[in-house]
């Protein structure tokens, strides 16, 4: 969990939970991390809304929107049955790419 950041001590946090369970099991590594880094208590719920007119951001700056060349955004979710990347078998990768390209 915590080999990219020692790798990396530049990175910001660097912990990351190989599996859903691994939040649960070691909470107490988690918690605080993630409270302070996203101000999301433990016990508070996320609510996702993805109606885009109810989006409030400011425009830019002039220059700051001259710097803009290009934006992304990266969303990243396995399927919930197998662990995330980390701690993921090869066997587990092979039923994901049955399962997906079976989907296709």
């Amino acid at each position: 969990m915590i080999l990219s950041g020692s790798q990396n001590v530049d990175s910001g946090i660097g912990v990351y939970a190989g599996c859903h369970k691994a939040y649960y099991e070691f909470e107490d590594l988690f918690a605080p991390i993630i409270e302070e880094y996203h101000g999301h208590g433990k016990d508070a719920k996320h609510e996702s809304n993805m109606d885009y007119t109810q989006l409030k951001c400011p425009e830019f700056a002039p220059d700051e929107k001259e710097m803009i060349l290009s934006t992304r955004i990266r969303v990243g979710r396995n399927m919930a049955e197998v662990p995330l990347g980390p701690g993921i078998s090869k066997e587990q990768r092979d039923q994901i790419e049955k399962t997906v390209s079976g989907v296709l």
